[in-house]
């Protein structure tokens, strides 16, 4: 015989808290870039919601374990590059990445001054 089901069993939406309505918000940050990323690397290209909240909570737990390692390794309430890099510095495949990241960033900013100073002698 089939169960009655309580319906105050399931949360409602009307009853959601301020800080669970604000996580709910915060949730959403990733979406797109996730969706594309998922796309990207094989999957349909609209991919189901539900990969889409995994993936994303996932991501936010990975930034979220991060930070606190990385404020845990150096100053205090304050992260530095150094910080991120001493985190991942066991990690071969994301410090090369991180190195990598850094270097692009450098030649960026090189070529951007280089530029700049080309823009700026024409005049």
């Amino acid at each position: 015989m089939a169960e009655a089901i309580d319906p105050s069993q399931f949360e409602d939406d009307d009853d959601l808290d301020d800080g669970d309505q604000l996580l709910e918000k915060k949730k959403k940050i990733f979406t797109k870039e996730l969706r594309c990323m998922l796309y990207g690397f094989g999957d349909d290209k609209n991919p189901y919601a539900e990969s889409v909240d995994l993936m994303e909570d996932l991501v936010i737990d990975f930034i979220t374990e991060m930070t606190q390692r990385a404020l845990e390794a150096g100053r205090q309430g304050r992260i530095s590059v150094e910080d991120i890099v001493y985190v991942v510095r066991k990690d071969v495949k994301k410090y090369s990445r991180v190195k990598e990241l850094m270097m692009m960033s450098e030649e960026l900013r090189k070529a951007r001054k280089a530029f700049d100073e080309i823009k700026f002698a024409g005049k």
